[in-house]
Order: C-alpha cells, then structure tokens, then sequence
C-alpha cells in the first residue's frame, strides 16, 4: 500500500493524501489525527480536520474541511461530517449517517445510523437516558 497517494479532483487540481498508520485511512498533510486514533483504510479526512486520541473512523467514511472529531469518538463506516461539524469527545455517529455543515454533535451523544442531520444544528445528549439517543435544538 503507497505511504502517498495523489488523484485530480473535479475542479482539476491534484489533491494529496496520506496512509495513516493506524488503518491506512487518506488524510490530507493539512489535517491532525492522533496516532492512537483508527482510520479506517477506506476512510478519507480531509485539510484542517482533527481527530483526537482513541477515535476510529469507519470504512467509507469521509470527515470534510475543518471537522473536530474529540477523543474516544466513533465515526461508523459510509457516514459523511459536514464541514466545520463538531463531534465532541465520547460521541457515537451511526453506519450511513449524513451530517451536515456546522453541526454540534455534544458530549456522549448519539446519531442513529442512516440519520441526516441538517446544517448548523446541536445534536444533545438525552438527560436521564441510559444511552443517548438523536436529539435536534436548532
């Protein structure tokens, strides 16, 4: 498996990844992943993304420009983080998700699988539940 990998995007310009070492996910030389952190070798994080200790990210998974994923996160595999989203630490993000631009995924919080969550909401962990569950403030 190339250390490197290089493609052109859409608008034409060359875009460069890096194998991380911890399941070979692309991540861009312009994003920050901790090396305790898991991404998935199908996984992409794009420039200006941070990925905190002890989080893994799935297979298929795509964190676009600027996402914050804190420690101990869970990002499944084919779930795609809006940019500027952030996923505070201990949060769990379900198989398929999409979330979009801007959001605030709290502390202990949870996103169903297949659930599209739109621009610039607080998804809030659930008071008194056991587990969390999706819970949308605009």
């Amino acid at each position: 498996m190339a250390a490197t990998v290089e493609f052109e995007d859409d608008s034409g310009r060359v875009v460069r990844y890096v194998r991380h070492a911890n399941g070979g996910g692309l991540v861009s030389p312009r994003a920050r992943v901790h090396e305790a952190a898991m991404v998935a070798s199908t996984a992409y994080v794009e420039a200006g993304v941070q990925v905190g200790e002890r989080s893994r990210i799935g297979a298929g998974s795509w964190l676009d420009h600027d996402v914050i994923v804190g420690k101990d996160v869970v990002v499944a595999g084919n779930v795609h983080l809006g940019p500027r989203t952030r996923a505070e630490d201990g949060t769990w993000i379900g198989t398929g998700a999409r979330v979009g631009s801007d959001v605030v995924i709290e502390g202990g919080a949870r996103v169903a699988p297949d659930a599209v969550v739109r621009d610039a909401v607080v998804v809030r962990r659930r008071a008194g539940a056991g587990g969390s569950k999706l819970g949308i403030a605009a």
